[in-house]
């Protein structure tokens, strides 16, 4: 019965966003990939909030059901039956009385299933897609036949473009610039570590009396380049997200000056890398909104980068979604935490395989601890943490990984304003 209500409800909805966007007309940036998307997108939408009359998708509504409420800006109504009959009368009337709608809609577009950009890409024709990284293995592979099949759901989107449409794609990634190859469409790349029409370059972490405040790099377009900053955060996904946005700006005629400008103060979203200060004079990197192997890889590579710091501990939960790859996974990102960390905490079962993983890259035993959950790691973690320790934390978003940190953090009572997920919805489960 849930279920069929739930179809009953994408379809209403859809109906009204579809009609909705036949009326009035906006333009459309879509953005889809397999690490970055709501980054990327918030970052975009900075750029053009003050420009002109602009939303974007709330939070990671990338769905069947997510990208509907985002073109009507309704909100998700949960488990409340009279909340989604109150949306959908809603819905009816902004059609028949629109008002003043925004001119740019920035849609973040996502796949679980196989089928599922066929179903969004049946009514939503965008101007620009923006085609972020396509790793080896990508999150929600678990429903898929295998990796490839992923990111040929994900291709559907470009194959979406109108005929005038525009890609932008990360040029650093193999698989979306071969994408990119074969599209009739115009394409821009952006990069950090090749040559592209929108590359960053130099980032480095920023330090002030010895503490971490951010990240900063250069932002170079043909012959000319700003340097961008970062506050509160770190990690070259940032560097990313930046090239992304004035990529897109550019297809609006927008400069990089005016980017850089629109973006000085600029906060990712919350558990992107943020820097929250932690119990006992140490620093928690909240990297906790979900994770994968390439998002995990990444994270550990900026906390090997870290000066100056007493212990690097890697706090790694469960990376959810991978089926077959799993096990393996979970292992290969192991080994990789001897490089960036000086101890590895893990939660949950499947995160037991990063131990296995980084004991056979060296790590020692005595150097690692396993939790079940994250509120019982967090507790544990107050009596063993010291001054001047360093903590990464990251885990799929059903880790609640965002538990330990608000044991950890020296203030919880702004916990509601730094961390993910802490609506009453998600507070209660």
């Amino acid at each position: 019965m849930k279920n069929i209500f739930k179809r009953i409800i994408v379809s209403i909805l859809t109906f009204e966003a579809k009609l909705l966007i036949k009326r009035m007309k906006p333009q459309i940036i879509a953005i889809t990939g397999s690490v970055g998307k709501t980054s990327i997108k918030d970052a975009v939408y900075d750029v053009f909030k003050n420009r002109m009359h602009v939303r974007k998708s709330e939070k990671s509504f990338n769905s069947e059901l997510g990208v509907p409420l985002s073109v009507l800006g309704l909100p998700n109504a949960w488990s409340n039956p009279l909340m989604w009959l109150r949306n959908i009368i809603d819905g009816a009337m902004l059609v028949m009385h629109p008002g003043k709608y925004p001119e740019l809609l920035i849609l973040e577009m996502g796949v679980d299933r196989p089928g599922d950009m066929d179903k969004l890409t049946a009514w939503i024709k965008p101007d620009v897609v923006v085609l972020t990284r396509l790793p080896d293995v990508p999150v929600h592979v678990e429903f898929f036949d295998s990796p490839e099949s992923v990111i040929k759901e994900k291709e559907k989107l470009v194959h979406a473009l109108k005929p005038e449409g525009v890609l932008v794609f990360n040029q650093d990634d193999p698989r979306a610039a071969h994408i990119a190859s074969e599209t009739r469409q115009q394409s821009i790349g952006y990069s950090r570590y090749s040559l592209s029409p929108f590359t960053a370059s130099a980032d480095r972490i920023v330090y002030e009396n010895g503490n971490i405040v951010g990240f900063e790099f250069m932002l170079t377009h043909v012959d000319r380049a700003v340097l961008c900053h970062v506050q509160g955060t770190v990690g070259v996904q940032h560097a990313y997200n930046h090239a992304a946005a004035a990529a897109v700006a550019s297809v609006f005629q927008i400069d990089i000056e005016a980017v850089a400008e629109a973006l000085r103060d600029h906060v990712p979203p919350p558990g992107r890398m943020r820097l929250i200060q932690g119990l006992k004079d140490t620093l928690i990197i909240d990297d906790t909104y979900n994770s994968s192997p390439a998002a995990s890889e990444q994270s550990l590579k900026t906390l090997g980068e870290i000066k100056g710091v007493k212990r690097r501990i890697a706090v790694l939960g469960d990376m959810m979604e991978l089926g077959q790859f799993s096990t393996r996974e979970h292992e290969r990102i192991g080994t990789l935490v001897p490089r960036s960390a000086d101890k590895l905490v893990t939660i949950g079962v499947r995160a037991r395989g990063f131990s296995a993983g980084a004991l056979r890259a060296g790590m020692d035993e005595k150097h690692m601890l396993e939790f079940p959950d994250a509120l019982t790691a967090g507790r544990e973690l107050q009596t063993l943490i010291k001054p001047g320790d360093v903590l990464l934390v990251k885990g799929s978003q059903s880790i609640r990984a965002e538990r330990f940190v608000e044991e950890l953090m020296a203030e919880p009572e702004k916990a509601e304003e730094l961390l993910v997920r802490q609506d009453p919805v998600w507070k209660r489960k």
